[in-house]
């Protein structure tokens, strides 16, 4: 019976983020951002899943980090540094206890994404980007570029992970 729940509440979770990034991935936002001039590639949401983190303190978020073909492919072939024309994407969800989900397992558990917080992108380039590690980053909130976005910070960020070509994430197939 305890399975049964937990098969039914993962198919329920899981059609709810289907059908909400079905919609998200319909925008045809032309907005670049001011600092890198990135705009939000068509059809991002249907790229492959590179992985996901929860992230704590002031961000409490939860985040799926994807790829498009290029990304995946240097991530599958173990190609450092990654070559031009990858794009990682990164989509933040605020982390909300889930009161329905809670009540199927008889106990306070369960956590879910809630309210989008942004995305964000990495995008290789190494020669329009080449002050910044050949990256590029961008920050978008409701599709707009976020205008308060601190990206100047986002290379000195990801400095510690040079040996990676500047990329925190990594693929576990």
């Amino acid at each position: 019976m305890k399975a049964t729940a937990y098969v039914l509440l993962a198919l329920v979770a899981l059609t709810g983020v289907v059908v909400y990034m079905a919609h998200a991935s319909e925008r045809s936002d032309e907005e670049a951002d001011l600092i890198f001039g990135i705009k939000i590639p068509p059809g991002y949401r249907d790229w492959k899943l590179i992985s996901v983190a929860h992230e704590e303190g002031n961000l409490n978020d939860l985040r799926a980090l994807l790829g498009n073909d290029t990304a995946i492919k240097a991530y599958r072939d173990g190609k450092l540094p990654f070559p031009d024309g990858t794009i990682i994407a990164r989509l933040a969800w605020s982390y909300v206890p889930s009161e329905e989900n809670n009540k199927a397992f008889g106990r306070a558990q369960s956590f879910v994404a809630g309210p989008v917080t942004n995305v964000q992108f990495m995008v290789k380039d190494s020669k329009k980007y080449a002050a910044t590690g050949g990256w590029g980053f961008a920050q978008f909130k409701d599709g707009k570029p976020d205008a308060t976005a601190a990206l100047k910070t986002c290379f000195p960020c990801h400095e510690p992970a040079k040996a990676r070509d500047f990329v925190f994430t990594q693929y576990a197939p």
